[in-house]
């Protein structure tokens, strides 16, 4: 049977479904013809694909695009200039957005060791900030942006997009009216089969990049021929491997659907497992935690290894006392006790008539629309940066138990590592000096 949009508000409560109605945040006043004006920064990759998403919004005007690689900005001025009809002045430098009155709020797409100095640094300016996962390099970036957004006062929404999905929503309040009885565990999966990323070589700079704004934040070292702009992820200086990198959108369904924070152990088993490369992070890892009331979320991600769990390449299982619920990006299926199927849902059955954004039902579509309507309209925000810490701090974790080899205690009011000092000094990282973010 075919959803509607009317179908869904009938059959979900006024706590998912209303949400959007609440606001916490002041609205923006706008005039007849105003729009948020959008400086979108880090555009090689994800950013380049999202400035056309944004340009596509009826209340968005970009008018900066600021990357490091002069190409990605040529590329994506004109993308954008397609859509809108009108091109965005290009920069290398974001500070240089920041410091424009023609820009009202970012959108970060960064390597991680940019988003929340970045983030931070658009909020001290007055700007509001979408930032994509992970909020921040390490536990402590999230808990200065956190602090930042609440000193400021502005919106600040991460970008995991599933939490504005209207299936993901419909399922969440299936759950919550006991479809599958009282939930109780949850597993999160990411396969892909990525290669080797082999032995990098000291390089000269390529023209088109400016190493030293790349580096920003992090302590400075030469530039390496396998680093931009993709391997950045599985260094330590710079990234989160694949936890943060791909973990962070599944477990932050799994912890929403069981309604938890922080956990109260965290362990985790793996290694750089498939190639003998430069690769520092984890290529097989299986992260678990347990929480307060009987409840726990694994997540296993295999970054060389692609075959699918469930059918999928990606997605999370939620195990309750009367059935399991299997969910992903394009849908879900719930299971009873003997695994029959009560109710199977994809997406291309709903999303259409389903759309708020004007962009075609995406998620991406989706999370941008409430990210714009929380700054005019003061709507409620689907992943605000004070919720969203909580899911990147629990992959944090994982990596520092990982990288400590052994089991972490965690405090379960405010999610810090317990009677372990040696791990703890993995709260936080060095800076290159004057870079430190600052609240």
């Amino acid at each position: 049977m075919k959803k509607t949009r009317r179908d869904f508000l009938k059959t979900t409560g006024a706590g998912i479904a209303g949400a959007a109605l609440a606001s916490t945040i002041p609205a923006r006043v706008l005039g007849a013809n105003d729009r948020v004006r959008m400086a979108m920064i880090g555009v090689n990759g994800r950013g380049f694909g999202m400035s056309s998403e944004f340009a596509q919004n009826p209340n968005v005007e970009i008018t900066y695009i600021c990357d490091v690689d002069s190409r990605a900005i040529d590329k994506t001025v004109a993308a954008v200039k397609e859509v809108a009809g009108k091109a965005p002045k290009g920069v290398v430098d974001l500070r240089q957005a920041l410091d424009s009155k023609d820009v009202d709020a970012i959108y970060i797409a960064t390597p991680d060791h940019w988003h929340a100095p970045a983030s931070i640094m658009a909020l001290k300016a007055g700007k509001h900030v979408y930032v994509e996962k992970p909020l921040g390099h390490n536990p402590r970036e999230g808990e200065l942006l956190v602090a930042a957004q609440q000193k400021y006062g502005k919106v600040v929404q991460m970008g995991n997009q599933q939490r504005s999905s209207w299936h993901t929503m419909q399922a969440l309040q299936k759950v919550r009216d006991g479809v599958i009885g009282r939930v109780y565990m949850g597993k999160a999966y990411y396969a892909n089969t990525r290669g080797p990323i082999g032995r990098g070589k000291t390089a000269p700079v390529p023209e088109w990049l400016n190493w030293e704004l790349w580096q920003g934040p992090a302590p400075r070292i030469a530039y390496r021929d396998n680093v931009v702009h993709y391997n950045w992820h599985w260094f330590w200086r710079w990234g989160t491997g694949e936890a943060l990198n791909n973990g962070t959108h599944e477990v932050d369904v799994c912890r929403w659907f069981l309604g938890v924070d922080y956990p109260t152990k965290v362990v985790s088993t793996g290694g750089r497992f498939h190639y003998d490369d430069d690769w520092e992070f984890y290529d097989t890892q299986y992260i678990g935690w347990e929480f307060e009331g009987r409840k726990a979320i694994l997540w296993e991600g295999r970054s060389c290894n692609g075959r699918p769990v469930e059918g999928r390449g990606r997605g999370a299982d939620i195990y309750g006392e009367e059935g399991t619920l299997v969910i992903d990006r394009n849908g879900y299926v719930f299971y009873d006790r003997k695994n029959k199927v009560i109710e199977e849902v994809k997406t291309g059955d709903f999303n259409a008539s389903m759309d708020t954004s004007g962009v075609g039902g995406s998620m991406n579509g989706a999370h941008i629309a409430n990210f714009i309507n929380a700054i005019v309209k003061g709507e409620k925000l689907n992943a605000p940066a004070t919720d969203a810490a909580k899911s990147v701090l629990l992959l944090h974790l994982g990596n520092i138990a990982q990288a400590k080899g052994r089991s972490l205690h965690i405090d379960p009011r405010n999610g810090r590592i317990v009677d372990d000092a040696d791990a703890t000094k993995m709260w936080s990282r060095d800076y290159e000096p004057g870079w430190e973010p600052i609240v």
